[in-house]
């Protein structure tokens, strides 16, 4: 074990912490959080609690290259700490991680350190410069593509190019809010003529968040060898879609207020580091398919760039919660199933010049499998409307109705290895507010 911080063995002084689910010492995300009675600030999830990086600051528990990471990462924003590069964010980990861990120095002053979580107010973690949606799940694009194009579901430039489109940056939103029911012009097929309304086909879709760290200038790609220092962290992502407003409006330049309206993340951010032990070799291209093009093959990449997560959706219905039933599992499926890597959204993203921004967020597109209740979406999961989904206390749902919670769940694990969680990305459906 050459990364002290990932050692199976380190337990913490915070008792919450060994054998927490989501954020043992072996985790340790990054988030910006208030306190009760306090203004938004840096921090780092423990257990049950949150660790103060202005409060360690004002204790003088930093020095060297972790105090000025430290002083990065106490903001409102944590983007000059994004863009300062990997080495301050380890120097930070190891630095938390040591005054965290039993016997660590932080211990003396624990009253002042950690805040209970349930206490605290969650922020959006970056400032949100640019936010690039790709389609990087080949069994949603089978899946869905077998509705429209029957014969010809996967286009010929998927197997090419790591297809994406640049969504909107200004309505991501941290998790927890309310999700307000869009309105805009729908069609159906035995419709003359669209009408303007409330979406009547919404739907979550289930992806992988991608934060930038270091950016790039603008005509310098990011060669694919390279892409992994400028990978930050991970969170999980919520694109919600107006499949209806998405359909009929969407030829032919893409999405557009289908998808604008809102896209909600989970406000920890996993770091590049506290994910090194659940990389994976990336998956073997099926029998025909392409080698990619040189400018997005990289060895090193196909032997690690594959990410072992298990992803969970639930739905919590207003009947639900009034019968204090727990939430639904719709599906679950495992990030392996990714038919390009992180490192090849970067590169391909980079390759015409254009520059990332630190804070950057990339969606991987939906994560979905090939059977049954491994699907993304409520598209592929009711195939366009047409079969309704059993909820098992007597409610179907083909689409999403008002009342209804999405909570997205993310873990890893292993043999030998210390299970962490990505938290909660949740979101309530309301209703659309009339013009």
């Amino acid at each position: 074990m050459t990364d002290p911080t990932l050692d199976p063995a380190r337990t913490s002084w915070v008792a919450s912490a060994n054998g927490h689910t989501e954020f043992p010492i072996q985790n340790l995300p990054l988030g910006v959080f208030s306190p009760a009675g306090g203004g938004p600030r840096g921090g780092i999830a423990i257990g049950d609690s949150i660790f103060d990086i202005s409060a360690a600051l004002e204790l003088g528990l930093f020095s060297g290259p972790a105090l000025e990471a430290a002083q990065a990462a106490s903001g409102r924003t944590l983007n000059d700490f994004m863009g300062a590069g990997p080495a301050p964010r380890q120097a930070l980990r190891r630095a938390v991680s040591d005054l965290l861990a039993t016997g660590g120095a932080g211990q003396a002053y624990a009253a002042r350190l950690l805040h209970a979580a349930s206490a605290c107010t969650m922020h959006l973690p970056n400032r949100v410069n640019n936010f690039t949606d790709f389609f990087a799940g080949i069994h949603h694009v089978i899946t869905a593509g077998q509705m429209t194009r029957p014969d010809n579901p996967v286009l010929p430039n998927y197997r090419y190019v790591p297809v994406a489109y640049h969504s909107r940056a200004s309505s991501v939103r941290v998790s927890g809010e309310k999700l307000v029911r869009p309105n805009g012009q729908r069609k159906r097929p035995d419709e003359a003529a669209p009408t303007y309304g409330p979406c009547r086909n919404l739907d979550y879709e289930i992806e992988l968040g991608v934060w930038v760290g270091e950016g790039n200038q603008v005509g310098e790609p990011i060669p694919i060898g390279q892409a992994g220092r400028h990978i930050a962290g991970f969170c999980l992502l919520n694109d919600w879609s107006a499949r209806d407003i998405q359909s009929w409006e969407s030829q032919p330049l893409g999405p557009f207020l289908g998808k604008s309206f809102s896209t909600f993340v989970s406000p920890w951010i996993v770091t590049a580091e506290a994910l090194a032990p659940f990389r994976r070799a990336q998956p073997d291209r099926p029998d025909g398919d392409p080698k990619p093009l040189p400018h997005l093959w990289d060895e090193a990449d196909q032997a690690t760039g594959g990410l072992d997560i298990d992803f969970e959706v639930y739905i919590h219905t207003q009947k639900m919660r009034a019968e204090g039933t727990e939430p639904h599992r719709l599906s679950a499926v495992n990030g392996s199933i990714l038919y390009w890597t992180v490192a090849q959204m970067v590169a391909h993203h980079t390759s015409n010049g254009c520059n990332l921004i630190p804070g950057d967020l990339f969606g991987t597109g939906t994560l979905s499998g090939p059977d049954v209740r491994t699907e993304g979406c409520l598209l592929e999961m009711s195939r366009g409307g047409s079969r309704p989904i059993d909820l098992g206390n007597g409610e179907t749902r083909t689409y999403l109705q008002d009342g209804d919670d999405i909570v997205f769940k993310a873990h890893c694990g292993g043999a030998g290895k210390v299970p962490i969680g990505f938290g909660e990305c949740r979101g309530r459906v309301g209703p659309a507010l009339s013009l």
